[in-house]
């Protein structure tokens, strides 16, 4: 019965909410380095940026979707959680991001499955390329 209740509420992903300092920054983040495309903003709290049918949201500090849990924890950026992208030529996309200055959480790793590095926006949130194994 849980999952018929499921099904009739849960209808698709809507995106992935990041918390972000300067929405209008992590926009053009979003927008040049990685060719997002801006759905919409409501400066200087929120902007929605996507690649294809992906979404990522982005909510600065006077967002709803920002405020402090009830127990008074603040919503910041950070942490581990992130969305993957998947590329081609990760070691020349590398090379492009790294000379337009954008922060490396570490280096390539390779795997089975492919090729994988992370990188951070302009506030620490975490974003993993994939480029997976021919």
């Amino acid at each position: 019965m849980v999952q018929a209740a499921t099904k009739s509420f849960v209808k698709s992903i809507h995106g992935v909410r990041y918390q972000v300092k300067d929405v209008a920054r992590s926009v053009a983040f979003y927008t040049q380095h990685l060719g997002f495309k801006l759905e919409h903003q409501q400066l200087p709290a929120f902007a929605n940026v996507s690649l294809g049918d992906a979404h990522v949201l982005l909510s600065g500090p006077g967002a709803s979707g920002s405020r402090p849990m009830p127990n008074g924890q603040q919503q910041e950026p950070g942490g581990w959680n992130r969305v993957v992208l998947k590329v081609a030529d990760l070691p020349g996309f590398i090379t492009e991001l790294k000379k337009a200055g954008v922060r490396f959480r570490n280096e390539m790793e390779t795997g089975p499955g492919g090729r994988q590095i992370q990188i951070e926006d302009a506030d620490g949130n975490p974003i993993e390329l994939f480029e997976p194994a021919r």
